[in-house]
């Protein structure tokens, strides 16, 4: 375990948030390679693969629940020098999160051909899909348990590995992919089939080498039979603290289905300038959401360990790094919007409609900032609820007025981004507010143990 309620504040962060960047970028790495092998075999798998994005964004907000559950519980108990109630905690996520995971595979394996022949456009697609979610819903099934392990990993301070084992798992998938899709060598010919087992291998390699290390390397959490009887009070702890994050990831997913709806009429370059000025705007977000993901342990580990002054300058230095990324990145988007979105496309429309989206959207890039890095400190203190509440707010605040103004004449798709950058805006004024009411309310401890860490007690005094 690594002690974050010691030290400066600052250095946690960067070395955090340094690991989790590398873990996203090849992450993303894979994400581009893996549709450039699946993009070789036609419109029509690539068609099919698409129709697993829904299931994996359902799995996404539950494994976000389960881990942000799980992370800010272990890392509080840590905080208090807890051990034992720590482990405890851990073994009950992993209990919770193979249950998890039994009940999505319950709920899709069964279904899939029934899926698949609803969503698709053709029966080509369908047979497709269907072929593919034949390993990649046990793919999904395996991420369950895999985050539960990263995130007691990232409550206790332990980054290094957890990425190198990602890496590792990432570069498998990579070299796996156009081996089983196109039959190279001794490998069978399965072709979109082949991108998902290349994608269950990988996930499954990812869990056992996790476990060997918790075997053998790993002293502070152990798996324990005797711990793993389910039991409801620190499931609820838990699922208190997971299932409005969890909840707030889903709605940035309705927040895209209804811009999807409303540029609808516009054709699909509007659509795809769209996604294309989203995915580079997720890609130029990795080094601030790596930030904010570092931040909810480290005040999960000071908030158990009743250090509030540490709480208050993990905040602050958070907030001061992700701001300073976030003008870096707005400078850039408004000098020369269309050169990122020119690498990726060569439609002239295109390039227009995602130039006008981050040119505009850069606006609020600040703002985002400190969504990100609020809602994190909100996980690690044990409250998720406040996040969810604006983040609810901001989507009714862009929902109904864009919706509206759409049905209006001489509306134009610029409009719906203003609409954006405003509801941005208020979300962060939103956030800034309750978390300082939190503050108020929960960091109400002793400041005897301040003077026991001058490094962060000066911090603490300037903010």
């Amino acid at each position: 375990m690594k002690d974050m309620t010691q030290g400066s504040v600052t250095k946690h962060l960067i070395h955090m948030s340094s690991f989790m960047a590398v873990s996203m970028l090849v992450q993303t790495l894979y994400l581009l390679a893996d549709l450039y092998w699946v993009g070789r075999l036609g419109k029509e798998a690539i068609a099919a693969v698409g129709l697993s994005g829904n299931l994996m964004m359902v799995v996404l907000a539950l494994t976000q629940t389960l881990g942000v559950g799980a992370t800010t519980v272990i890392a509080q108990a840590a905080g208090r020098k807890d051990q034992a109630q720590a482990e405890f905690a851990f073994n009950q996520s992993i209990v919770l999160s193979l249950l998890a995971a039994l009940a999505f595979g319950v709920c899709s394996f069964p279904f899939r051909s029934q899926y698949s022949q609803a969503l698709s456009a053709d029966a080509t697609t369908a047979a497709l899909a269907e072929s593919y979610l034949l390993w990649f819903i046990p793919a999904l099934m395996l991420q369950f348990p895999l985050v539960s392990l990263g995130s007691a990993l990232r409550a206790t301070g332990i980054i290094k590995p957890a990425v190198g084992l990602q890496v590792l798992s990432v570069i498998l998938n990579m070299v796996l992919a156009p081996l089983l899709i196109f039959g190279v060598g001794p490998f069978p010919k399965l072709g979109i089939a082949g991108a998902a087992l290349a994608t269950f291998i990988s996930i499954l390699a990812a869990n056992v080498l996790t476990i060997v290390y918790f075997e053998r390397s790993y002293r502070y959490l152990r798996f324990r039979f005797q711990q793993l009887k389910p039991r409801w009070k620190i499931w609820w702890s838990m699922l208190r603290i997971g299932l409005p994050a969890g909840a707030e990831f889903a709605l940035m997913a309705v927040y895209i289905v209804v811009v999807y709806a409303i540029i609808r009429p516009f054709g699909a370059a509007a659509q795809a300038g769209f996604g294309v000025g989203a995915r580079v705007m997720q890609a130029m977000f990795l080094p601030v959401i790596a930030i904010a993901f570092a931040v909810a342990p480290i005040i999960g580990q000071n908030f158990g360990g009743r250090r509030a002054d540490r709480v208050r300058s993990s905040f602050y230095s958070a907030l001061a790094i992700t701001s300073g990324t976030m003008l870096l990145l707005t400078i850039l988007a408004q000098l020369a919007p269309g050169n990122f979105i020119r690498g990726f496309s060569s439609d002239a429309s295109v390039i227009a409609f995602g130039s006008d989206y981050l040119k505009i959207i850069s606006l609020n890039f600040v703002a985002m900032g400190i969504v990100f890095t609020s809602s994190s400190v909100f996980q690690g203190i044990g409250n998720t609820l406040p996040p969810l509440l604006s983040s609810a707010t901001r989507l009714v605040l862009f929902a109904l007025p864009a919706a509206m103004l759409s049905r209006m004449p001489g509306f134009q798709i610029k409009h719906i981004w203003y609409f954006s950058v405003v509801s941005i805006l208020v979300q962060a004024c939103t956030n800034l507010l309750l978390l300082r009411r939190e503050f108020r309310k929960k960091l109400t401890f002793p400041e005897s143990n301040a003077a026991a860490d001058p490094v962060s007690g000066s911090a603490a005094t300037a903010g």
